[in-house]
């Protein structure tokens, strides 16, 4: 258990530590996951508003009103969908692109560390599983 307490207590680091980063690079936790999730799901085509809603286990309308305000920042581009019309496919913007990148990198370290919590817990776990 007290390996699982201090997985915990080293993803409540990271989380903190997130948003102290994204709001360095001039974003707000939130869209530093809508610009991470865009850019890495949604390559050269883009991605789809549903198609986030999963990705960030948000509600619909929650990840609608999220875009609009990051298209509204000029963080996130809308281009119609080739396939329909009636839906949008979101990319980061230059400004967007830039400022998670430079989140992503500030939290490198932050990234390793939670990734050795989390090797940690496993190692843990698979001994007890013997």
């Amino acid at each position: 258990m007290a390996d699982a307490a201090a997985f915990r207590t080293a993803l409540r680091r990271f989380l903190h530590r997130t948003d102290a980063v994204a709001s360095e690079a001039g974003l707000t936790s939130q869209r530093y996951d809508l610009l991470l999730m865009i850019e890495s799901a949604g390559g050269k085509d883009g991605i789809r508003v549903t198609e986030l809603c999963e990705l960030l286990q948000m509600q619909q309308t929650a990840v609608t009103e999220l875009v609009k305000r990051a298209v509204d920042a000029g963080l996130v581009t809308r281009t119609p969908s080739p396939d329909d019309r009636r839906a949008s496919l979101l990319h980061p913007s230059a400004d967007g692109r830039a400022r998670l990148r430079q989140a992503f990198t500030e939290l490198r370290g932050d990234r390793e560390a939670l990734a050795a919590a989390l090797d940690e817990l496993d190692a843990s776990l698979a001994a007890v599983d013997l």
